[in-house]
């Protein structure tokens, strides 16, 4: 069975999380956040040890890995009864991160809609991120470079995960604007009252 799925797409410090796990405190909807997924990882499971095995030496972790981790995580919970796949709708955020990835989870779930937080003003992201950061005492990741290399990254490898969707599943939402109105855009489009359908991306 494919799990119907919501997709929380957008560049580092475009507000994922927050809307991710506002929407997931609403019944019927689970929100699995990529972030949460890696840092708990078994690392006595087999792919545990393998995730392991490319971080620790810095390397970037193959696909296949990563989405392997990641359906472990939602077996896990429908396993707990947290997720119950027949009546709720899986929120995902930080995950596919490429088109590639897009391509190996396509078997497991059902993309009903792409939510594009559109952030195109860097310097709001810059200020996001450098504020988050010291916020969660991650000095390292408030650098300026290690934000640009973040934000290059996202531009060349996850960017085109948008053109991999159908353009009528994809809704664009300003992500500029407070949270209390991204998400009220984002459930206005849930509902079936879009004003921002089919929006270029």
């Amino acid at each position: 069975m494919k799990y119907k799925t919501f997709i929380l797409f957008g560049a580092p410090g475009s507000g994922k999380g927050t809307q991710g796990k506002t929407l997931g405190s609403i019944p019927r909807f689970f929100h699995c956040p990529c972030g949460d997924v890696f840092r708990s990882i078994d690392t006595r499971t087999e792919v545990g040890k393998a995730f392991l095995e490319y971080s620790s030496k810095g390397q970037l972790v193959p696909d296949e890995i990563t989405v392997e981790l990641w359906k472990e995580a939602i077996d896990a919970a429908v396993d707990a009864h947290k997720f119950k796949p027949d009546i709720d709708t899986l929120v995902l955020d930080g995950i596919p991160r490429n088109v590639n990835q897009a391509k190996i989870m396509e078997q497991m779930i059902d993309v009903e809609k792409v939510f594009h937080l559109a952030c195109p003003n860097r310097e709001t992201l810059f200020v996001r991120l450098k504020k988050r950061a010291l916020k969660d005492n991650r000095l390292d990741d408030a650098n300026e470079s290690v934000i640009q290399k973040r934000l290059d990254i996202y531009e060349k490898e996850s960017r085109p995960v948008l053109t991999y969707y159908p353009k009528n599943c994809i809704t664009v939402v300003d992500a500029m604007q407070p949270p209390a109105k991204v998400l009220f855009d984002i459930l206005a489009s849930v509902n079936g009252v879009d004003g921002h359908r089919n929006e270029s991306v």
